[in-house]
């Protein structure tokens, strides 16, 4: 039943990304570029409505109270495809730092140069770390909210922690606060997986963390609340019965 479900919901989540690539092609051209994130959320709810009916999985969004109005940064753990889908759904105006490599993706890498995606090419770190902070201020500018994962890449359940420098870099750059953002997604939808585990996904904004601090107090409280936070939650995911019960460690 498992790998079934997992079958399944693969199939339909392909299906209906190519379904909504070619019925989003007059976006690119027609919409203005804040407008094409609106055009795109129908793509999101429904990436998460298939993920929840097919594989059996909850979700929960908690500390919305600490989500802000207006510009700011929002740093995410990464753990797995599900959270990229969420945080767009989260925010207004997201604006992802993202590898560059996804620009090249057929169609994809359209929808995010249209979306005002900040692509930063990390085979480079000093050329990286100086695009990123023009590419970001310019976004800025415009307003939103730039969504960062400050490990660069996903990280399996229970790795160390490896938080890259860019983030301190955009905080000290931007001065502007930052929402540390905490989850459990990788327990039921594990990096590079075939399998979707049944289960219960949570989502955990974190208390803002205001603009100004010491680079490296700032630095090492972001570790700190965003991976004690995911520890919990991921102990959560784990002892939910759903999980157990279709043999999740």
């Amino acid at each position: 039943m498992l790998f079934l479900r997992s079958l399944i919901f693969n199939i339909a989540f392909i299906l209906f990304s190519a379904l909504w690539f070619v019925w989003a092609i007059p976006g690119i051209v027609f919409t203005r570029p804040g407008f094409m994130t609106w055009y795109a959320r129908p793509w999101f709810r429904m990436c998460r409505w298939l993920h929840s009916t097919i594989c059996n999985v909850e979700v929960e969004f908690r500390g919305r109270e600490h989500i802000m109005e207006g510009t700011y940064m929002v740093a995410s753990k990464h753990q797995s495809a599900w959270e990229t889908t969420a945080l767009a759904w989260s925010f207004p105006r997201p604006r992802y730092v993202l590898k560059k490599q996804l620009m090249y993706i057929p169609l994809f890498g359209l929808y995010l140069w249209r979306m005002g995606q900040i692509a930063v090419n990390r085979g480079n770190r000093a050329a990286a770390i100086t695009a990123l902070n023009q590419a970001a201020e310019f976004a800025m500018k415009e307003g939103g909210q730039l969504l960062i994962y400050p490990e660069g890449t996903r990280r399996p359940v229970g790795a160390p922690p490896a938080y890259k420098h860019g983030v301190l870099h955009l905080y000290e750059k931007l001065k502007l606060p930052v929402l540390p953002v905490a989850h459990n997604a990788g327990v039921v939808w594990p990096r590079r997986g075939f399998i979707k585990y049944p289960g219960k996904i949570i989502m955990e904004y974190l208390p803002p963390i205001p603009p100004g601090m010491p680079k490296e107090e700032f630095f090492k409280h972001l570790q700190e609340v965003v991976e004690t936070a995911t520890n919990r939650l991921v102990e959560e995911a784990k002892a939910h019965p759903a999980y157990k019960a279709a043999g999740g460690d």
